[in-house]
């Protein structure tokens, strides 16, 4: 019987919906917000992409600072490169997110944010030998309003001139005719956690430059950050796993400072970044024939 009624429901005509209807008109708000939610996501993913891309471009473009004689010239260049994120990728963002909640959308671009995190931290340690403060990134992530007449020149001026000099910006309300990307804390975190990584390759292509200075001054700061991390304890499991590519980073440096201090002489000059870039096991191994041949 029911299959019936079921198989004679299929052939009746739709009932035609009445657009004038109070419910029909709520549910086609419901629809446009739904959809423009969406396409203004799918917006921010792509830029994301975008800033990714970049910011790797820069970092690698700051690890040549290494093995090149113009590192004025590298900065320079990387400096160009991070306000050009800025001014084309980050600006869509902050137009995209003008008059929303920015925690609403922070999944869609939350892996650019922290790749131009780790990039700008990058810079700052390469030019200044410091860790680069949260209320400093955020200060670069507020544009002028375009459509506000309230902007003046001198603010964008000042904007610039802040952003070449090292970042020791305290925190300051947003000024008046602006638009911002939000930066959480647990973004920041994120970023500067990356940072540990780069910094491990930093030293040992150093190495092979011929600075033998740079792993030492790495293994000192990324000690600093690996205490300011552990006082955290446990803030998320993302930041736990950061944490624990720190330890490793770190352990590695320790390593390659323990090796040029105690077996550097003893290795061939052409042969002491094959030696460091060795995972950990082979270099004491190394190091373990070298002391029974003596």
């Amino acid at each position: 019987m029911t299959s019936k009624m079921k198989r004679s429901r299929k052939g009746e005509p739709k009932v035609p919906v009445n657009e004038n209807s109070p419910v029909i008109k709520a549910f086609r708000v419901y629809q446009s917000e739904l959809d423009a939610r969406h396409d203004k996501h799918e917006r921010l993913v792509k830029v994301s992409r975008d800033i990714t891309i970049d910011s790797k471009r820069t970092i690698f473009l700051l690890q040549r600072v290494a093995g090149s004689d113009s590192e004025l010239s590298v900065l320079e260049e990387a400096t160009d490169k991070l306000k050009q994120i800025q001014q084309t990728k980050f600006a869509l963002i902050a137009k995209e997110l003008q008059g929303e909640d920015p925690y609403r959308f922070i999944r869609a671009y939350s892996p650019g944010l922290q790749e131009y995190i780790e990039a700008v931290s990058f810079f700052n340690y390469m030019k200044c030998k410091e860790l680069v403060s949260l209320e400093a990134i955020q200060q670069d992530l507020v544009f002028p309003d375009i459509d506000n007449e309230q902007t003046s020149d001198s603010n964008s001026q000042s904007e610039i001139d802040q952003s070449q000099a090292c970042s020791t910006a305290t925190s300051k309300p947003k000024p008046k005719g602006t638009i911002e990307v939000h930066v959480p804390p647990i973004e920041y975190m994120l970023g500067v956690a990356d940072l540990t990584g780069e910094l491990m390759r930093l030293a040992i292509n150093s190495v092979g430059a011929g600075n033998l200075d740079i792993p030492f001054e790495v293994c000192k700061f990324l000690r600093k950050m690996q205490s300011g991390f552990q006082s955290f304890s446990y803030v998320s499991r993302e930041v736990k796993k950061k944490l624990h590519t720190l330890n490793q980073s770190l352990q590695k440096v320790e390593t390659a400072c323990y090796t040029l201090q105690v077996r550097g002489s003893e290795i061939p000059k052409h042969m002491l970044v094959d030696v460091l870039s060795a995972p950990m096991s082979d270099i004491h191994m190394y190091t373990d024939d070298q002391s029974m041949d003596e």
